[in-house]
């Protein structure tokens, strides 16, 4: 069956969510399983109405809950079948144990999350609860900052997932609202370029090739278990970020556009830096620049690549740096934010041991304002000038109430 090409801009106006359908639109995916929630509906709800329009070859599955959902890509996946779906929060939360299952399996499907808030209280807004819920599950985790890069990064995820030498899953984040439904210019591809830079797939050990049959998901106790998790997380670690780093290059290539497994911004010569994810790395280098202004040689670092967690890279980011603040949009729950333990790991072993604060800010959709960064970096130059933390090791941002205690 033939399937009909869609003309687009150069640059079209696109919320986070339909940039995102439109990307699984041109890579031609051959099935989406789905179940709704806010705010990722419009993804899955994007590629059914172009199934509908006659712009993809493909099946959309509706399923009885998220867990339904990952399962029947899962299914799909094993296959032979290129596949993705969406969702957000508490249907993440649904989906979390078959998320193991799909890369134990080493099922190379595309994951779009909305990070939104978990409930208990109910909370539509976004924050990062689910991408840090998510975060050992064995998916490579790539994140967006803006409308654009949840269109391009969904290319990049399926050139490194259906990689044979990879052959994992991997989810694209992007902020609920902040980026899911606001509308920015987002530089496009046409659909033959965009389907060229990923490739026809390639199916791999797929339950559909009769001449040679394979089994997934089997059973294995002490005698294998922990070899097939070594394996995994061996190839995560050592293969996933070479492959990234070259379809980062080869993107730029292409369209110019350029993306870091590290973002840094102003950090030559930083004294402070802020460290953060999403569309809090657009917030922070505005002020970065207005704190220099001021004689603060401030600087950011964006986590582009979540997982793996690019250890090494990050440390080299924030060598010369004298204080740094990790920014944990996820409630800690009894323990530092998951941001502020790994840059300790990053940083513990390096010969300066600059001085690490955290702080939890935008829990449920609070915004991170201009004041609040600003604020932030006169801390920090504070401990530079001090020689020590002058406050609390953990602090929230914009909290309302009583003093609440912290480490």
């Amino acid at each position: 069956m033939a399937f009909d090409k869609m003309e687009l801009r150069d640059i079209e106006v696109w919320d986070g969510n339909f940039a995102a359908a439109q990307a699984l639109r041109q890579c031609q995916i051959d099935v989406v399983a789905a179940y709704p929630i806010t705010p990722s509906t419009p993804i899955v709800e994007g590629y059914a109405k172009f199934l509908s329009d006659n712009y993809v070859e493909g099946e959309f599955v509706m399923v009885e809950s998220e867990h339904a959902a990952m399962s029947g890509c899962i299914g799909a996946s094993a296959a032979g079948g290129r596949v993705a779906t969406a969702t957000s929060s508490q249907g993440f939360a649904l989906m979390v144990e078959t998320l193991y299952q799909a890369s134990g399996m080493r099922l190379p499907i595309i994951l779009n999350v909305v990070n939104r808030a978990l409930a208990a209280p109910l909370n539509v807004n976004g924050d990062h609860s689910d991408m840090y819920l998510g975060r050992d599950s064995g998916w490579i985790q790539l994140d967006a900052y803006s409308p654009q890069g949840a269109y391009d990064l969904n290319f990049i995820a399926f050139k490194v997932a259906e990689d044979h030498d990879v052959r994992l899953p991997a989810m694209v984040h992007q902020d609920g609202f902040m980026t899911s439904h606001t509308a920015q210019g987002v530089h496009t591809l046409s659909d033959d370029v965009a389907y060229n830079f990923v490739g026809d797939f390639k199916p791999m050990n797929d339950m559909l090739d009769f001449e040679h049959p394979v089994t997934h998901g089997v059973q294995t106790e002490e005698d294998w278990h922990f070899e097939h998790k070594a394996r995994q997380h061996n190839d995560m670690m050592t293969k996933v970020l070479p492959k990234i780093q070259a379809a980062f290059d080869d993107f730029e290539k292409l369209t110019g556009r350029k993306y870091n497994i590290v973002e840094r911004y102003d950090m030559d010569d930083a004294d402070v830096a802020v460290v953060c994810m999403g569309t809090s790395v657009e917030t922070a280098r505005e002020v970065a620049t207005e704190m220099r202004a001021k004689g603060i040689k401030a600087g950011v670092v964006g986590i582009r690549v979540v997982r793996p967690f690019p250890f090494f890279e990050i440390a080299e980011a924030l060598k010369g740096v004298k204080a740094i603040a990790a920014l944990d949009r996820s409630a800690p729950g009894g323990a530092p934010g998951m941001l502020f333990n790994e840059l300790a790991g990053c940083l513990f072993n390096s010969e300066e041991r600059p001085m690490l604060s955290g702080y939890v800010y935008g829990l449920g959709g609070r915004d991170l304002t201009k004041k609040h960064l600003v604020d932030l970096y006169t801390e920090l130059q504070a401990n530079v000038d001090a020689g020590k933390v002058t406050t609390q090791l953990q602090q929230f941002i914009g909290v309302r109430g009583p003093k609440l205690a912290f480490l």
